[in-house]
């Protein structure tokens, strides 16, 4: 009895965890989701770490707004979709 009550309190807190925080890895998630998370995790880090801004923006010669800007830019689209299956067809030819 105790390990069936274990299990449901497992998966209840990990619901609870998937619908708390968005972009916490499930079973279904695409490879494209993923990377599009992993992505918008590191900017939103570098935006909230002002020594690590201050770090980007030395090494990038620009003053630390751009930097900060750049990160939240990029944020909206942080990598490309992949290319459809007519999309690379219409390419190859």
């Amino acid at each position: 009895m105790s390990q069936v009550y274990e299990g449901f309190n497992i998966h209840a807190q990990l619901d609870h965890l998937h619908m708390r925080y968005p972009g916490t890895g499930h079973a279904d998630m695409g490879r494209y989701e993923w990377a599009t998370t992993i992505h918008r995790d590191t900017m939103a880090s570098h935006v909230g770490h002002q020594s690590r801004l201050a770090y980007i923006a030395i090494c990038e010669n620009e003053p630390i707004a751009r930097v900060r800007y750049n990160c939240l830019m990029s944020m909206l689209h942080p990598i490309t979709r992949p290319a459809t299956k007519e999309e690379r067809e219409k390419m190859e030819n």
